[in-house]
């Protein structure tokens, strides 16, 4: 852990302290593995996007939430169409420059990427549907309680065999 902190010397010395604080909360732990049952061209695949997009048409992320409490972000996630394009979305995380987002999707939730590996043969296909929650979440129990629950179970009823993280 010294390491990582002392490798990172851009940082000021009280952010290597909060480093140093968040990376001792928490024990090691296992990392869990689960293998493809089978092979890549024979999954559909889903993506999840912490980049906090929403349809247009969808109600945006409160970032209202965030600005009271720098600590606690919507745990609410959305709900993304395999078929969406940059002009269908918005995007709603205060934590990252949305200027490229805004001007092209596959940067931060890579749709049209995904379309061309499934035309491509190298996945079996594209999920129905592929979801965003606000990233930079710094206590995430009701996401991980309420929203990611929900997400799987409808990835289970699509039948998603594989889910790709796209962290922002």
């Amino acid at each position: 852990m010294q390491l990582m902190v002392d490798s990172y010397r851009f940082l000021d010395g009280i952010s290597k302290k909060v480093i140093r604080h968040w990376c001792g909360l928490e024990a090691a732990r296992s990392r869990p593995w689960t293998p493809l049952a089978k092979r890549l061209p024979d999954c559909t695949v889903a993506l999840v996007s912490s980049a906090a997009l929403a349809l247009r048409s969808d109600s945006p992320f409160q970032t209202e939430i965030e600005q009271l409490d720098p600590w606690f972000s919507d745990p609410s996630y959305r709900i993304l169409p395999s078929d969406a394009r940059t002009a269908d979305t918005g995007i709603h995380h205060l934590h990252i420059n949305t200027e490229y987002a805004a001007r092209d999707l596959d940067c931060v939730m890579p749709l049209a990427r995904l379309a061309e590996m499934a035309s491509a043969k190298e996945i079996g296909g594209s999920a129905s549907s592929h979801y965003s929650y606000s990233g930079y979440t710094l206590r995430p129990q009701r996401l991980l309680k309420e929203s990611a629950p929900s997400m799987v179970e409808q990835m289970r009823r699509e039948g998603v065999d594989v889910v790709v993280l796209v962290p922002v």
